[in-house]
């Protein structure tokens, strides 16, 4: 590009002597034809130290500065894009690892839950065995008290009925006569007692 843009500026200066050679000559010395030679020389001498300092020294600075950073550019992406990739793979476990989490507490609850639901249904029939065992003990015995109660009705009917007497009328009564008494009496309302 540099000796392109030299060789333009070259060409045009050799146009433009051409032009001023055919012009007549002015009063500035820099268009006076006995002075062209030596400022062409001096032209070519400085324009030929630029090109030369420009393409050895400054160009190859720069393009290796261009080269170092596009290769750390270059690097760089290359570092970002294996970083994106070992990100999106610890994403993708991480995801992997809450699924599987989820999966195994809602497998840990569901069993609880069965779990706790056969405790409670296994206490709850143990409780209803007790408490059927405990109503069949209760019936038995309020059935033992409902048979013996008018033994003992009549038993304590007689013995009040002598100490009443006796207070009364200040005699001893026969038990025996006392106790027909009492039994034609419970014989009359035997059904009160059956039917209750």
């Amino acid at each position: 590009m540099v000796k392109k843009i030299f060789f333009q500026f070259i060409f045009f200066n050799f146009f433009l002597i051409r032009e001023v050679f055919a012009a007549e000559s002015g009063g500035m010395p820099q268009l006076n034809p006995e002075f062209w030679i030596s400022q062409i020389f001096w032209l070519v001498l400085t324009f030929g130290i630029l090109y030369v300092v420009l393409s050895r020294l400054i160009l190859p600075k720069i393009s290796a500065n261009l080269e170092l950073r596009k290769s750390q550019i270059q690097e760089n992406i290359e570092a970002a894009e294996k970083q994106r990739e070992s990100s999106d793979a610890k994403l993708k476990e991480y995801d992997d690892i809450i699924r599987k989490s989820k999966l195994e507490a809602k497998n840990i609850f569901r069993d609880a839950g069965e779990k706790v639901i056969k405790d409670i249904n296994s206490k709850k029939e143990f409780l209803d065995k007790q408490i059927d065992g405990e109503i069949k003990k209760a019936e038995q015995e309020i059935e033992v008290l409902r048979k013996n109660a008018p033994e003992k009705i009549s038993k304590i009917a007689i013995e009040t009925s002598a100490q009443l007497v006796r207070k009364l009328i200040g005699a001893e009564i026969n038990n025996s006569s006392i106790s027909a008494i009492v039994n034609d009496l419970t014989k009359k309302n035997g059904n009160k007692y059956h039917g209750n």
